[in-house]
Formats: C-alpha cells, structure tokens, sequence
C-alpha cells in the first residue's frame, strides 16, 4: 500500500489502512475473552460508535467549513453543550434529579467564554465565528470542562453522604448549608481539577498532547505546534475549574431541604 500525501503535508489514510488500524482492537477484544473480563460486548459497540460518530462528525464539519455561516455554528455548539450535559448526569448516578439545567448552564457559561476568548484574543480568528477554530476548540473545551464537571458532581454528593453525620450536628447547631457542605464543595473541585494538572505537569515529558501531535503530522512546525498545545492546555484548566465550580455551587443546595435540613435517602425526590 503505497503512501498518499496531500496537500500540507498531511498523509491520507485509505479505508484499507483504517480497517488495518482495527486490528489493534480485535487484538485487545481476544485478550478481554482470554481473561473473561466481560468487556467484549463493550468494546465492540464503542469501536463500532468510534467509527460511526468520528465519520459522521467528519462530515459534518466538512459541510460546516464550506457553509462558513454563524448560525450554523452556534447551532452546532448548541447540540454539543445539550449533549454533554445529558452525558455528565449520567456520569454522576448519586446527583439528584433536576440538575440538566445546571449542567448545560455551566457548559454553556464555560464553553462561550473560553473558546470565545481563545479564538478571538488569542489566535484572532477572522470572521469570529469561523467555524475552522471555533467548532475544534469548543469540542476540547467542552470534552474536558464535561469530564471535570461530572468528576465534581459525582464527589460533591458522595462526599455529603459520607460526612451526613457531621452536616446534620452541624445544621442543627446552627450552621447554613454551605457552611455544612464547604469542605465536600472544596473536595470535589479539587477532584475535578486533578486530571487537568496531572496532564499539564506529564505534557511533553511523558506524552505528546493529541493537538501537538496533529498538527505535526499535518506538517507544522513543531514550535508553532507547541505554542497551539500550551494554550489548548491552558484553557482546558481554565474550562475543568470554571465549569466545575459552577455546576457544583449550583447544585449542593439540593441535598438540603428549604429550611436548610440535610435530606436523607428517604426523603429527596
């Protein structure tokens, strides 16, 4: 199989080579029966969604970079937030009910405002909805400020379920609510902001970022790719405590009644 290189340097991958790449799968699927992990089923539908939803996305943002219209790209950003908003509730299985609105509020909040920033102070995109820049970066912010945030959700509860005893002396000594659940809050951010850190102290020692690494093999400099990789790194911070903070203080006062009572298992909603 002979090697296409189009323009930019970037090397095509034909569909035989794709399929190729599968192999990688089917080697770790054969392990998982060897070892009767029980993931198989798993990994076969993820595979599976893996090309399906990567393909499709392709050619959506194909479509998108040609209709080159702002409210496409606002409508796109809007389907993403929705998305990883129903994605974060699930992640957090012990959060109580009614917190969509806080979960898309702190997406949106988070995604407006860093990729905004980013496109427009930083690179200076032109026009500033050039869905090139803008739709790329608003997946990263959004991938990683939904994984902080759903990290945070599931810590804060679990945290306050742990500690019941103490909020409960706490509140009927005469503590607020926050007052009773600051130390959970402080937990699970603090949760939700590690993995941020531990890329950022691991990048370029330990790994290449995925970002770097793309725009390397599409035949950047690598300087130029490192400048891209430390801002991307930067906001991905910024976006994990941001969106975090918001979607945890939005939503702890649920585990109280009106009246500032911690709400056992048997009487939330």
């Amino acid at each position: 199989m002979t090697a296409v290189q189009l323009a930019g340097g970037v090397v095509a991958i034909g569909w035989p080579q794709l399929l190729l790449a599968s192999g990688f799968v089917l080697v770790t699927g054969a392990i998982a029966l060897w070892m009767q992990l029980g993931v198989s089923k798993d990994l076969a539908i993820a595979t599976v969604r893996t090309y399906v939803q990567l393909l499709a996305l392709g050619l959506v943002l194909r479509w998108a970079f040609a209709a080159d219209r702002w409210w496409w790209v606002v409508g796109i950003l809007a389907i993403m937030t929705v998305a990883a908003a129903r994605i974060i509730l699930k992640r957090a299985p012990d959060a109580p009910s009614g917190l969509f609105l806080a979960a898309v509020t702190s997406m949106a909040v988070t995604g407006i405002t860093v990729t905004f920033a980013v496109t427009g102070l930083v690179i200076g995109a032109d026009p500033w909805y050039s869905p090139r820049y803008v739709i790329p970066i608003a997946g990263m912010v959004l991938g990683n400020s939904m994984t902080g945030i759903a990290l945070s959700l599931e810590r804060v509860f679990a945290d306050l379920d742990s500690r019941k005893d103490e909020i409960r002396a706490m509140t009927a000594l005469g503590a607020t609510p926050w007052e009773a659940a600051h130390p959970s809050v402080r937990a699970a951010l603090r949760a939700g902001l590690i993995p941020a850190i531990n890329s950022m102290a691991a990048a370029g020692i330990v790994f290449i970022p995925g970002m770097m690494t793309g725009q390397i093999l599409a035949g950047a400099d690598p300087l130029e790719a490192t400048k891209y990789q430390i801002v991307v790194m930067l906001m991905v911070a910024a976006a994990e405590i941001v969106g975090a903070a918001l979607a945890v203080l939005m939503s702890y006062r649920r585990r109280f009644s009106a009246d500032g009572v911690y709400l056992e298992r048997g009487f939330r909603e």
